[in-house]
């Protein structure tokens, strides 16, 4: 019965360090971004397949990039799909540049704003006291 108890009782403590690894606010960040990512991925994915690549192609003559491939052997090599995902990847990799750089525009004014300190009003009493002070520092 008393590694049954124990058993319990580790499984409680294990239990309680997952819920308080959960609740910390990072953790819970990072899911967030790891799923608004996610979506984002798609949607530059299809920006890239749907829209980006196909005008590139006009461009270049009516070439569709998602059908480029070369044949060796019994081997298919789609260049034209690598081409695309590299695309995606640069167009993902700027869009995160520009989000970090307007973070960092943020995080500056914010560490550029002096701090305002009170303004403390001398009293009578308060003034005389220091030029007491300040006579006796001279003595």
């Amino acid at each position: 019965m008393a590694s049954i108890k124990d058993g319990l009782g580790s499984a409680t403590k294990e239990l309680g360090a997952f819920k308080k690894f959960i609740s910390r606010g990072n953790v819970v960040e990072m899911a967030v971004g790891v799923v608004i990512g996610g979506a984002f991925g798609k949607i530059v994915t299809s920006l890239v397949n749907d829209i980006v690549m196909p005008l590139i192609g006009l461009a270049l003559g009516k070439l569709d990039f998602a059908s480029l491939s070369v044949k060796i052997g019994d081997s298919e090599i789609k260049y034209g799909a690598f081409i695309q995902t590299v695309v995606d990847f640069l167009i993902v990799a700027f869009c995160i540049f520009i989000v970090i750089q307007i973070f960092e525009k943020f995080k500056t004014k914010e560490e550029a704003k002096p701090e305002e300190t009170p303004v403390i009003l001398k009293s009578d009493e308060a003034i005389l006291l220091e030029e007491i002070r300040d006579l006796l520092k001279n003595k």
